[in-house]
């Protein structure tokens, strides 16, 4: 009798029209709107959608004005983008339609207590709140991201671009799931998945489909997403369409959503520790957001340049100081002979400051715009692992390289 091994891992994502993502895509539409208007603006707001109501609250300070109906119209724009727009194939209680939103403002501006060790007279910038931030990488796949986020990120985005493609037949609150199968501790531990081992994906459909044609449908989308063939044998992968049955009522009508509940799915799909704090929702000055960035471009370097496996690299900070107050890098067993996890923190305390100033004009987190990111779009498709985003760009390679010789 065969003696089969399993070491298995998993990762979930969710679409831009699952209530909490469509929560992040507002406040990041409202972002994006205050620092392309004043690329000073201070932000730190929440947004909570319930039912037909969006509630946005927290601190703002730009003189980027807005009124009630400006933030209204931006919900209203952020919706109809993510696919909540009007389209009469679901109907006004099985989905949330754009002409029923309710929009609460209850905004305040940013307390001067903050401001002052945040922007300092010597032009250096403070960080907007203390807190602690991982960046993460591994060698599993092309962009250095682990295997089963990867992997249901992209059935995730296939299904969805099938949704908005054609909103008569699915709808676009969807959530993909996948188990990679490394079959020991030892592969999962060198970064050596073996097969996907289990799929799950659930999306809505218009309540004119019997389950079996929705089965089909999701079966032929999966099976054109081009996961790696080596990983995926139809045959032998486990998969779960709508699993409780037929799926009709979603959006916030059905569960409702709130800024920074999918810190998982937009990071490393429980691959490495997370930070404290949640991303969308705030300006770059805020370490939350651009530790993570800076993170994860040190930590995607150090694999990139072969120099580890995998590297999990933590940075802290107090408000109002720019500096870290503390920076590590720990390459989980992985790293090269010649090099160790010490050597490699003080590398990256000596090479890079890694204030909020200069994170900011790294990967000029103050001027989103279409051409380069917007902060929407990166709440919509996960805040790392994009190969567009300007904190995956390997553009120091050589300096880590050099670290080799």
């Amino acid at each position: 009798m065969e003696n089969k091994t399993e070491y298995l891992f998993t990762s979930e994502v969710v679409s831009p029209g699952h209530p909490d993502k469509c929560a992040d895509i507002i406040a990041d539409t409202i972002v994006d709107k205050l620092i392309i208007g004043d690329s000073k603006s201070r932000v730190a707001s929440e947004v909570f959608v319930a039912g037909k109501h969006v509630v946005i609250g927290g601190e703002v300070t730009s003189a980027t004005n807005l009124s009630e109906q400006d933030y209204k119209d931006l919900v209203i724009e952020a919706l109809a983008k993510i696919g909540y727009n009007g389209h009469p194939h679901f109907t006004k209680e099985e989905c949330l339609h754009p002409d029923d939103v309710n929009v609460q403002v209850l905004l305040n501006r940013q307390s001067p207590d903050i401001n002052q060790g945040v922007d300092q007279v010597d032009g250096e910038t403070g960080a907007g709140d203390q807190g602690i931030m991982f960046g993460y990488a591994n060698s599993e796949t092309a962009n250095f991201m682990p295997s089963a986020i990867t992997y249901a990120r992209m059935l995730m985005e296939k299904v969805y671009a099938y949704a908005l493609a054609n909103p008569d037949v699915l709808g676009v609150d969807i959530k993909t799931q996948v188990t990679v199968d490394y079959e020991t501790k030892e592969n999962f531990e060198n970064c050596l998945p073996k097969h996907i081992h289990t799929i799950v994906v659930s999306a809505p459909c218009v309540s004119t489909m019997n389950i079996d044609t929705v089965r089909k449908l999701i079966l032929g989308l999966i099976k054109d997403t081009d996961l790696p063939k080596e990983l995926f044998d139809l045959e032998k992968t486990i998969i779960h369409i709508n699993p409780t049955g037929k799926y009709v009522s979603h959006s916030s009508l059905h569960d409702s959503g709130l800024t920074g509940r999918k810190l998982i799915v937009d990071s490393f799909g429980g691959y490495a520790p997370i930070g404290g704090g949640a991303q969308s929702s705030k300006d770059y000055t805020k370490v939350d957001r651009s530790g993570l960035y800076a993170g994860r471009w040190i930590a995607k370097h150090i694999v990139a340049s072969g120099i580890a496996k995998k590297a999990i690299v933590q940075l802290s900070y107090a408000i109002g100081v720019a500096k870290p107050t503390s920076i590590s890098v720990d390459t989980c067993g992985t790293c090269i002979d010649g090099l160790n996890d010490d050597i490699l923190s003080t590398f990256v305390h000596d090479s890079f400051s890694l204030t909020p100033n200069w994170i900011t004009k790294k990967f000029n987190l103050d001027k989103p715009s279409v051409d380069t990111f917007l902060y929407a779009d990166v709440a919509a498709r996960g805040q790392v692992g994009q190969e567009d985003y300007p904190w995956e760009q390997l553009d120091e390679l050589d300096k880590f390289i050099s670290l080799k010789k």
